[in-house]
């Protein structure tokens, strides 16, 4: 059973996972406080936002560089992920009270120009794909006592190998995590980049997934161990270092 379908706080207890995720957000707390959040500044967030959409896109596929995106230059993939995350902070209430609405609002952004109209924000007609996603919106806007690094990490293994949508998947679900990370108070700045800590990861990020996927006790936990370590590889990008 998916984690979305028995609640955040069951799998962000299981062996080892809430001293990882706590060292996870010691870390992040570590690198906020002490070198940016007086400092911060809209134009390292909007470092931190592009450097994001770079890494996504390669891990969706695109061959397209940070300097190209940087320039406005590259692929479908890349410049959907760039037109993502530009718009991904006007989500942040949204996300808190209406999941649903901001991953359709996600998937248009992230795919438009390259599926029909009729496509985009919708997703796949299946019955099962609708309660799952159902079941995750609620869990979302629940009162939970899984810190925010579970609920952000597995709401991100939820979208991406759920795939609801007809393309893209990965994209929204790494944006989903980033925004989740802003909406709870981890990073309200967005000046991490989670999606460059999955991006260094590779075939690790990816196994970590299929791990998640068996939908097993054991799968959730590899996932959040992984996760917690991915975190860490996000403060590592941000550019506050």
């Amino acid at each position: 059973m998916p984690a979305s379908l028995e609640g955040f706080s069951v799998a962000a207890e299981l062996e080892g996972v809430p001293s990882a995720l706590a060292a996870a957000r010691d870390g992040i707390d570590a690198l906020l406080r002490d070198r940016g959040l007086r400092r911060t500044t809209p134009a390292l967030t909007a470092e931190s936002l592009l450097r994001g959409a770079a890494a996504s896109a390669a891990l969706e596929g695109s061959t397209t560089g940070l300097e190209e995106l940087r320039h406005g230059q590259g692929d479908a993939i890349a410049t959907g992920a760039a037109r993502l995350n530009a718009d991904l902070l006007a989500l942040s209430p949204v996300i808190a009270t209406s999941p649903l609405q901001a991953f359709a609002r996600m998937h248009t952004l992230a795919a438009a120009g390259t599926e029909m109209a009729d496509n985009l924000g919708r997703p796949r007609l299946d019955a099962g794909i609708a309660a799952r996603l159902q079941m995750m919106s609620r869990h979302l806007v629940a009162p939970t006592r899984a810190p925010a690094l579970a609920v952000a990490s597995l709401a991100h293994a939820e979208l991406a190998t759920l795939r609801p949508f007809g393309s893209r998947n990965g994209l929204v679900a790494r944006a989903v995590e980033r925004l989740i990370l802003v909406a709870r108070g981890v990073d309200p700045a967005s000046v991490l980049v989670p999606e460059a800590g999955h991006g260094q990861a590779g075939a690790t990020y990816r196994g970590a997934l299929t791990a998640y996927a068996t939908g097993t006790p054991d799968g959730r936990r590899t996932w959040l161990l992984y996760a917690a370590q991915a975190f860490g590889r996000a403060a590592e990008s941000s550019p506050l270092r």
